[in-house]
């Protein structure tokens, strides 16, 4: 068995060294016809062309990444004693969530006093009150009613400041009435 395995290969080594051999006769008959042909033209280096110099003179004018001047113009946005959020006030836990993140699922009263009841990302359910803060913005509650708590957010004007802006998160059409 091992000798016809072994005149098996060396036959098929033969056949592999035979279907080599053929010469290279149109492989240089190829090359000669490739550098017979004439060579092709070549794009002439473009032009480099020197920018001209640009001088700088806005040294004056108010940098546009920085927030507004101090001593601005009067009545600039972000001057003046507007509403500004309270940083020693202590965080509550319901302003780490964005105020869209957070949905109302009903209200509950206590000796005469409104609760709204306010689920977080979790599925939790927290009770607030008026005077509580919700959301990110520093959203304080006005008032709250059957069917919606209304709130107050203080968010950056652009210019440094602050400005309000109402909210208000509202039970789900599906559970009023």
């Amino acid at each position: 068995m091992r000798r016809i395995d072994t005149i098996i290969a060396a036959t098929a080594a033969l056949l592999v060294v035979a279907g080599c051999g053929g010469g290279m006769q149109d492989l240089e008959q190829w090359v000669a016809s490739v550098k017979a042909r004439p060579p092709a033209d070549v794009e002439p280096i473009p032009t480099i062309r020197t920018p001209e110099p640009v001088v700088y003179d806005a040294y004056d004018l108010r940098d546009p990444f920085s927030p507004g001047r101090p001593g601005g113009p009067e009545g600039a946005a972000g001057t003046g004693d507007g509403p500004r959020p309270d940083p020693d006030r202590r965080r509550e836990f319901l302003e780490q969530y964005p105020l869209d993140s957070l949905s109302m699922v009903g209200t509950i009263e206590i000796d005469d006093q409104t609760f709204g009841l306010i689920q977080d990302v979790e599925g939790t359910i927290h009770r607030v009150r008026e005077g509580n803060y919700l959301g990110q913005n520093h959203g304080r509650i006005l008032r709250v009613t059957p069917v919606a708590i209304e709130l107050m957010e203080l968010v950056p004007d652009g210019a440094g400041g602050w400005m309000e802006r109402e909210a208000r998160i509202a039970l789900p059409e599906n559970e009023q009435g």
